[in-house]
């Protein structure tokens, strides 16, 4: 444990920051699972809409240093390939 007053703040200000990037990154897999389950089931217009939200999640959690710009580029063209197979 930490003794040093500084030392204190990080250690409590880094367990807040993990619990919110913990927040994105659930909703991110979350969105996706949904989106997956929409594409799977065929349902056009359920993908449409979760489809845009997975991508907005994806450059949220760049945004926030959560995940990489080329794994964020990954994920919105895989997004992209499963959506448009769809038609």
């Amino acid at each position: 444990m930490a003794n040093i007053k500084s030392a204190k703040k990080r250690i409590l200000v880094n367990q807040a920051k993990a619990l919110q990037n913990q927040m994105v990154k659930s909703q991110l897999k979350t969105i996706i699972k949904k989106f997956n389950a929409a594409v799977d089931a065929g349902d056009k217009t359920a993908a449409s809409e979760l489809y845009r939200l997975a991508v907005k999640k994806v450059d949220q959690a760049v945004a926030h240093g959560i995940l990489h710009k080329n794994n964020a580029a990954h994920k919105k063209s895989e997004f992209t390939k499963k959506f448009n197979a769809m038609a």
